[in-house]
């Protein structure tokens, strides 16, 4: 099998981010808006060992899968309308864990091989397979989320800190509002790795303020536990000027 080397800016980054994240800490869950979603997502997170938890839109119009068509559902009869293909999942189960290895030893770009998964025809075997395995997981995810409130309220967290997240570089890059407005890739990077680094500045600084304020409170006999400081956002940024401030001496007069 022949993958198509390429580099794509797409919908695909932010998810092929979290194989390229040099963090120490181990991630077990991945949340996204719509935009991110798609049964084959669902499938490789799923065999990453990621849970992959998006916000879908218009739930009721989405379709739901039966492993088997003969089993008796109950009440979740008329939801399950159609089956999904375990013969092709069986069938594909060691190209689909080759591929799954490749992007957990990181041999391959993960949003090259979700592009070309993506883009397959519709005879690709390979990408019946992955979308397959996606429908079975994405059903079990879809009636989870419709019976746990804890899990739709994780979701809204998660999403709501991702997007307090953007609205720091938006603020940091104020005459473009974030917005790279050039496709060279060379320059993009560049502004790119700009944002992070002044983005990261903004919440060291927060960070060692926050804790300051934290251990001065304590010092005065304020209960402050770690629950609660769980809850606080380290990203506020309505104290930073992201126009700068300019010193201007006044020349002595002769």
């Amino acid at each position: 099998m022949e993958w198509v080397a390429g580099f794509v800016w797409n919908q695909w980054q932010p998810w092929s981010g979290i194989r390229k994240n040099n963090t120490i800490l181990k991630i077990r869950e991945h949340t996204t808006d719509t935009h991110g979603y798609t049964e084959i997502v669902f499938a490789l997170c799923h065999l990453l060992g990621f849970y992959f938890m998006p916000r879908i839109r218009d739930l009721k119009d989405q379709q739901l899968y039966r492993i088997d068509k003969t089993v008796d559902y109950g009440d979740l009869n008329h939801l399950l309308t159609k089956t999904a293909d375990l013969a092709i999942i069986e069938e594909q189960w060691e190209y689909m864990m080759r591929v799954a290895i490749s992007l957990k030893q990181k041999t391959a770009p993960a949003h090259v091989i979700v592009q070309r998964l993506t883009n397959s025809s519709p005879s690709d075997r390979l990408t019946k397979a992955f979308t397959n395995l996606g429908r079975i997981i994405k059903t079990e995810y879809i009636l989870r989320y419709l019976t746990d409130k804890e899990l739709r309220q994780t979701v809204q967290r998660q999403l709501n800190k991702g997007e307090y997240r953007h609205k720091l570089p938006r603020w940091i890059f104020f005459a473009d509002q974030g917005e790279f407005t050039t496709g060279d890739y060379e320059e993009i990077m560049n502004k790119a790795s700009s944002l992070s680094f002044v983005s990261n500045a903004i919440l060291y600084w927060n960070t060692i303020k926050i804790s300051d304020i934290v251990e001065q409170l304590r010092q005065q006999g304020e209960e402050i536990d770690d629950e609660t400081l769980s809850h606080i956002s380290l990203l506020p940024y309505k104290h930073v000027l992201p126009n700068g401030t300019y010193f201007i001496e006044d020349e002595e007069k002769g």
